[in-house]
């Protein structure tokens, strides 16, 4: 071989190691610790309260340090999660499917909900006592002030639209004196402290407060009362990232699904824990737990381009609940 080929090769070759060894050692170590999204809907001192033991307990077994991310609305979640800030988290149906779509997210876990129930609902409050009743709210006089959830909230926000005010053709907006948007526990103190005349909220987050058994809590559920209540929604998506470690991967998915499983004080420890963080032990799911969640949008979307009286976006949105219903239908028939 021409010895000038040789060198030349040689030096191709020692230019390659140099760029790409480097590279392979610096994604080795690219990984100190695995941040998990969760939104702090009351605030972010009760939620770490809540969620640090059971994050302690997951970076043992894991071997990393886990970091937990707060957010205090679903918008910031997902966008951290897009911007790799953030590898899993515990999302809405609605959010999680944002952080599939736009996130590089896919459901691999469920939560379960502590009371035996599976799912919650959706619920519209108002003070015990005012005599607002439902017939008042649909009135829409705007003479009410009405409290939404966040914007990718599936029971502060969808489900009031999807089941309540699109079939009626009502948009809240004109509907009410005043629209704020804020989260569950916001919203709820707003109403039972007269702020606002009736607001969105859930069971599970009223079941939440209700555990808390602090005074400012059981004065705040005693003040307020349901009027409106959703179908039932399912539990929330677990999410990680799609391109997480798959070694990563299986060592989060041992400890959650083996979390809380079994007998004995250990188990019975970690119990209390997932107590506090609204579930019992997790259970596997994957993106099919969206299918719901999917429908409820697409449906939400015909009925509001039907009330527009828009044929481009009715058949756009009649399109997706076409797609919605394939989709359902193929994983029921695995």
């Amino acid at each position: 071989m021409n010895r000038r080929l040789v060198l030349t090769l040689c030096a191709a070759a020692a230019t390659l190691s140099a760029t790409v060894l480097p590279a392979t050692a610096a994604q080795a170590q690219a990984r100190k610790q695995l941040a998990f999204s969760i939104l702090s809907a009351e605030s972010q001192t009760s939620a770490e309260k809540d969620w640090t033991p059971f994050l302690a307990d997951m970076q043992k077994a894991i071997g990393m340090p886990v970091k937990a991310y707060y957010g205090s609305n679903y918008t910031a979640l997902i966008e951290a999660m897009r911007f790799k800030q953030t590898d899993m988290g515990w999302f809405t149906n609605l959010s999680g499917l944002e952080a599939v779509r736009r996130s590089n997210a896919e459901v691999f876990a469920r939560s379960v909900n502590p009371s035996g129930t599976d799912g919650y609902q959706g619920v519209i409050v108002v003070k015990k006592g005012s005599g607002i009743t439902l017939a008042r709210i649909l009135k829409c006089d705007r003479t009410l002030s009405f409290g939404m959830g966040d914007a990718k909230s599936t029971s502060g926000t969808l489900a009031p639209m999807t089941y309540l005010f699109a079939p009626r053709k009502i948009d809240p907006s004109t509907c009410f004196k005043t629209v704020r948007a804020a989260n569950h526990e916001a919203n709820l103190f707003s109403v039972a402290n007269g702020v606002l005349d009736a607001a969105t909220n859930n069971t599970a987050s009223m079941d939440r407060l209700k555990m808390l058994d602090t005074e400012i809590a059981k004065r705040t559920l005693a003040t307020v009362e349901i009027v409106w209540r959703s179908p039932t929604i399912p539990e929330d998506p677990i999410v990680w990232r799609r391109d997480l470690e798959p070694d990563l991967k299986k060592k989060v998915a041992g400890f959650l699904f083996s979390y809380g499983v079994g007998k004995g004080p250990e188990a019975d420890r970690q119990r209390a824990i997932l107590v506090r963080i609204q579930t019992r032990p997790f259970k596997r799911a994957d993106n099919s737990h969206l299918i719901p969640v999917r429908e409820m949008e697409a449906t939400s979307l015909v009925i509001e381009a039907r009330n527009r009286n828009d044929p481009a976006a009715l058949a756009k949105a009649e399109a997706m609940l076409a797609q919605v219903k394939k989709d359902r239908a193929a994983h029921l028939a695995k």
